[in-house]
């Protein structure tokens, strides 16, 4: 018997995939997943790989990964030769967009956008009918008069800056263009809130290895958290059931700041908003810090998600906001970062200092631990 899900708004009810053969008249789909060798990629090939509704799972990387039940295909995800890889392929999941902090923001770039649009244009050549791309839900823009909660119709509202939110960006329009120049394959753009678990390290993690935590004066942060395990089991309801997107990700609600003090251990500090902002930019203008002001805004300013359209198909996230939390506390646990510059153990005394004292010395502080780390490691 076949199933349909149907959900209000603009989701797409279609066949369930799981009661349907592959393309090549297997039983069960063959499903391709970029970045398959670590971090999310890695948790959904092991879903697809242990799942009955599943003929193959094809993990493609730059290494190879130690996931069993897959076959491995090893190569840039830049490079267009990357179509022969997919022959036979139903659905691809790509994971491989990289949100994490790196010294290197042109390559990250290059590869966040050149191998998003190598995927999406080899899928199409290769007869893909269903791509999945993974992006974040910071491309809303944590703005001060976000409603709590963005529809996930909501304007984008991300400001480009050169950061991770002008890769994200780009990755949404290359995604959205894909299916007009490709007609016959979809593509659903998966958002995921804060993504916290094993492995993960971000911007908006780091901020939770500080003494304390940041808050602008008179705003109300409302904090919303993925844990990275209800990622991959989304990311495989998603091409699973054929989901049309976008699609938010992330634990029911919300928590606010107070309540996330009180979880998490950590106190605040307030800062006016001129200030804080001001100063972060002028920090890493001079490469102090590898943040832009921009993306302090994310864990200062609500952009909180509904999340409505896959828990109307049926999905549902394993982990509340608190466990995830606590996930993420456990992560960052003996780790010590200020304004998301981590710095080393030696220098723990001195970022509780900091963390303790006035609005200017915890930013000014920022940079004389950060020069200080540097002179121990000239000499």
């Amino acid at each position: 018997m076949r199933s349909t899900v149907v959900v209000e708004g603009d989701f797409v009810g279609r066949e369930s995939r799981r009661v349907r053969a592959g393309r090549n008249g297997t039983d069960g789909l063959v499903v391709a997943v970029t970045g398959a060798s670590s971090g999310v990629g890695r948790l959904l090939a092991a879903r697809l790989a242990a799942s009955d509704d599943v003929a193959e799972v094809v993990g493609l990387d730059d290494s190879r990964g130690d996931v069993d039940g897959v076959t491995w295909r090893v190569m840039d995800l830049t490079d267009p030769a990357i179509v022969t890889r997919l022959a036979g392929v139903d659905a691809v999941v790509h994971a491989a967009v990289d949100i994490g902090i790196t010294d290197d923001p042109a390559v990250r770039s290059h590869r966040n956008v050149r191998g998003t649009q190598t995927i999406l244009t080899a899928s199409a050549a290769a007869g893909v009918r269903h791509v999945a791309v993974v992006t974040s839900a910071m491309v809303y823009g944590a703005q001060p008069d976000n409603p709590v909660p963005l529809d996930e119709d909501a304007p984008l509202r991300a400001e480009p800056d050169g950061s991770i939110i002008s890769d994200l960006l780009e990755i949404e329009d290359l995604s959205a263009r894909a299916p007009r120049s490709h007609p016959g394959m979809s593509v659903t753009v998966v958002r995921p809130a804060a993504v916290v678990g094993p492995g993960v390290d971000t911007v908006l993690t780091r901020h939770f290895e500080a003494p304390r935590l940041l808050v602008v004066r008179g705003s109300e942060p409302a904090w919303q958290f993925c844990h990275v395990d209800d990622l991959a089991s989304a990311l495989e309801f998603v091409v699973l059931h054929d989901v049309a997107g976008p699609v938010a990700v992330g634990s029911e609600g919300h928590l606010d700041q107070a309540t996330v003090e009180e979880l998490s251990g950590r106190s605040r500090i307030e800062l006016p908003a001129s200030f804080a902002f001001g100063t972060a930019q002028r920090l890493h203008r001079l490469g102090v810090t590898p943040a832009p002001a921009s993306e302090l805004h994310y864990v200062t300013r609500p952009w909180v998600m509904a999340a409505e359209r896959l828990r109307k198909a049926g999905w549902q996230p394993a982990h509340d906001n608190a466990e995830a939390l606590a996930a993420l506390m456990e992560e960052v646990g003996g780790r010590h970062a200020l304004a998301s510059r981590r710095i080393g153990k030696r220098d723990a005394a001195t970022a509780a200092t900091i963390g303790a004292a006035g609005a200017t010395v915890a930013i000014l502080g920022t940079a004389v631990v950060i020069r200080k780390a540097r002179r121990r490691k000239r000499s």
